[in-house]
């Protein structure tokens, strides 16, 4: 601690390249912000599902619908309290750049198997009683200036009407919220009658069900059961967690482990060779000075600890700067983009892993121009000078 003066106006010598250094490294930890509350949003961890929560998907994929008739027999399965559908809509609001989730559903259904959103009983009432009525998220209100009684008209990507057209227009009927703060609501949820009579094909299917297991039932042991019945027949079902439904997802863009890991090697891989030779060029124009400092009886380990100690403070300027604008950013972006990623945020393991990448980045750029310092010859180094 006693050089902290002499390492920081050493760090800032040469501003503007020391300045080009640490924008250098923000970028690249203000990358592994976003990229980890990505990766870990698309894993969508258990803590994240609720236990007693299961979806019953079609075994061969998601994509494949599921008929509306098996809903009555998931219904009397042992340990099943509970039952309701959703299907993906895919559609965008006025420009494709608008895009959120919809999902037809069964009104009651639906809010009694996820009570942390919140709505009304007259909204719900008048929801439920309007077979083109909608309800939206706050998120979603918010952003397109929209509230109750508007008419939203929702342009479909996949499902075609009945005459051929791909505009739905949706009655506003209700503004929903999640009571959890890691939840979201960004999303329309219109019902599932209009959609069933309006669209054009797969009538009599749903996308998948929800399940509410009842207390003190073995949850994998009601998902068996589920599965066991429609064993060998045309739509055979797996049923699992949230957390596992909300992976099927994620399967869909690929592996996103690795490609966060492939990202992040090549920024990383980048960054050392800038902050290397940020370090490097240091030293060489510092070779008078060193030997001056080893002339008044400087160590070599104390020259040593000084310019690794500059290469430590540079990513630690730039990575907590980084840092710190993924953590804010990602704070502004996480309720529009909920319903997608219902677990997108920075997790404190994420930070301090940062924080010991910044240390370990550090001790590699400098550990060859500090070992240069390190063995400098006084006599050399004046007559180089």
């Amino acid at each position: 601690m006693k050089y902290l003066g002499l390492i920081w106006k050493n760090v800032w010598r040469k501003k503007i390249r020391t300045s080009l250094t640490i924008l250098s490294v923000l970028v690249a930890f203000l990358l592994f912000a976003l990229l980890s509350a990505i990766a870990y949003a698309f894993k969508a961890g258990e803590d994240v599902a609720d236990a007693e929560r299961l979806i019953v998907i079609d075994k061969v994929s998601l994509i494949n619908m599921l008929p509306i008739a098996y809903q009555n027999r998931i219904a009397s399965t042992p340990g099943v309290q509970s039952v309701t559908h959703a299907t993906w809509f895919g559609g965008y609001y006025q420009d494709q750049r608008n895009q959120f989730p919809q999902f037809p559903i069964d009104p009651y259904a639906y809010f009694s198997m996820y009570p942390e959103l919140q709505i009304s009983e007259q909204q719900l009432a008048a929801f439920a009683k309007n077979r083109t009525g909608a309800v939206i998220g706050r998120e979603i209100a918010e952003q397109f200036n929209l509230k109750v009684g508007d008419r939203i008209p929702i342009q479909a990507t996949i499902w075609t009407k009945e005459d051929g057209g791909r505009t739905w227009e949706f009655d506003i009927e209700g503004i929903i919220s999640s009571n959890d703060p890691r939840g979201s609501s960004a999303y329309l949820l219109f019902q599932h009658d209009y959609f069933e009579e309006a669209r054009r094909f797969a009538k009599g299917t749903v996308g998948w069900y929800i399940l509410r297991v009842e207390k003190g039932a073995n949850p994998a042991e009601v998902a068996n059961a589920v599965d066991k019945q429609f064993q060998n027949s045309a739509n055979e079902t797996k049923t699992s967690t949230e957390a596992a439904f909300s992976q099927s997802f994620a399967k869909q863009f690929g592996n996103i482990g690795l490609i966060v890991q492939l990202i992040m090697g090549a920024v990383f891989f980048t960054l050392l060779l800038v902050a290397g030779n940020t370090m490097a060029q240091s030293v060489r124009e510092r070779i008078s000075e060193l030997a001056v400092l080893k002339t008044l009886g400087f160590e070599d380990r104390s020259v040593l600890g000084i310019v690794l100690s500059e290469s430590i403070l540079i990513m630690l300027i730039g990575g907590l700067l980084g840092i710190g604008l993924g953590k804010l950013i990602i704070g502004i972006v996480a309720p529009s983009m909920g319903a997608f990623l219902p677990g997108l945020y920075l997790r404190p393991e994420s930070i301090m892993l940062a924080i010991g990448i910044m240390f370990v980045a550090g001790i590699a750029a400098g550990i060859f121009p500090a070992f240069k310092a390190m063995r400098l010859s006084i006599v050399d180094a004046l007559a180089h000078a």
